[in-house]
């Protein structure tokens, strides 16, 4: 899903209803990273590229005595959300435009926790309006369930499909810190050291041609792919204890030409919005054309892309 964006690629323009529409693929993974959380129903979470919102929603509905909180740095995808998972209908999530990069406990405010309140024989959902993560408690257990120390608003930060769009990791991992309490987990998966090699290398030879090469003058690194030893590294200076980082590779389907074609359209903003609109679907079909002579659909005619996420999983200590 859409990250919280580095400034220098505050140019791209995200379209947030083709992203929810052609994000499957980044939803399954998000549910596979929720999973490993086991969660008990209580936490407070922080997701870090919330994007559309609907993966920050599952988790909202997936800890219904707790609150999570989304940010994106895509004003459209945080508006997206908010009208998609309206406090009505999901009362412990909000949403809030912020970059990834610029984390701080301040920054947050929390719905309390839905309460059940019965009236007259009739059952019904109260949010009420205190800040929640303000509120002390008594205890936390190790993976962040009740509310902890004071003012420190999460027990966990999670981010899928998100931080290679990030330039600056480590002003992530400061941010994450400083919003996590003592054993408080950090779960990552994101692009890694390889990702997607096979249409970087369709996606370079088109851009050469005469026909494109002037739009791509000046191209910004758009994506910013580690390995497991630049956060092996980086972990420890910000306060955490590594519980595993590791780079797990994915065949990824999409079906048919245009399926391959609505995810360029759809993710490849960096380089697909360098080309005039006029001539954007000419160019992405070339590019589908280069990447399907190299790597054809199979028999069913689904199209296979290696993908390579990097997974961290850390404590705050």
């Amino acid at each position: 899903m859409p990250s919280s964006r580095a400034k220098k690629n505050k140019k791209v323009a995200w379209n947030a209803a083709d992203y929810a529409a052609n994000s499957a693929v980044q939803q399954t993974w998000a549910r596979e990273l929720i999973a490993q959380l086991h969660l008990r129903g209580d936490e407070h979470i922080l997701d870090v590229g919330c994007g559309d919102g609907k993966v920050t929603a599952e988790i909202a509905w997936a800890v219904p005595r707790g609150s999570v909180a989304g940010v994106d740095a895509s004003a459209p995808m945080i508006e997206f959300a908010r009208q998609t998972f309206p406090r009505g209908k999901v009362p412990n999530l909000e949403f809030q435009v912020m970059d990834a990069r610029e984390i701080k406990a301040a920054n947050f405010s929390s719905p309390s926790p839905p309460q059940k309140e019965e009236r007259a024989g009739v059952r019904r959902l109260v949010v009420s309006n205190t800040n929640l993560l303000s509120r002390p408690s008594a205890t936390l257990s190790p993976l962040g369930r009740g509310e902890g120390v004071k003012s420190l608003p999460f027990g966990i930060v999670f981010s899928n499909a998100a931080l290679h769009w990030v330039d600056d990791h480590r002003a992530f991992l400061r941010g994450a810190a400083s919003v996590l309490r003592p054993g408080g987990h950090l779960v990552v998966s994101c692009g890694g050291k390889g990702n997607a090699h096979d249409v970087f290398v369709a996606l370079r030879s088109e851009m050469r041609l005469k026909r494109w090469r002037g739009f791509f003058r000046r191209l910004e690194k758009p994506y910013f792919l580690y390995s497991p030893a630049d956060y092996e590294k980086w972990l420890p200076r910000f306060g955490f204890k590594s519980r595993g980082v590791k780079l797990s590779s994915k065949d990824v389907v999409y079906h048919g030409r245009d399926g391959f074609a609505a995810w360029l359209r759809t993710t490849w903003l960096p380089y697909t919005q360098r080309v005039p609109e006029n001539l954007r679907e000419e160019f992405i079909a070339a590019v589908t054309d280069r990447y399907l002579g190299k790597h054809p659909p199979d028999a069913e005619s689904r199209i296979h892309v290696r993908m390579v996420r990097l997974e961290i999983a850390a404590v705050k200590k």
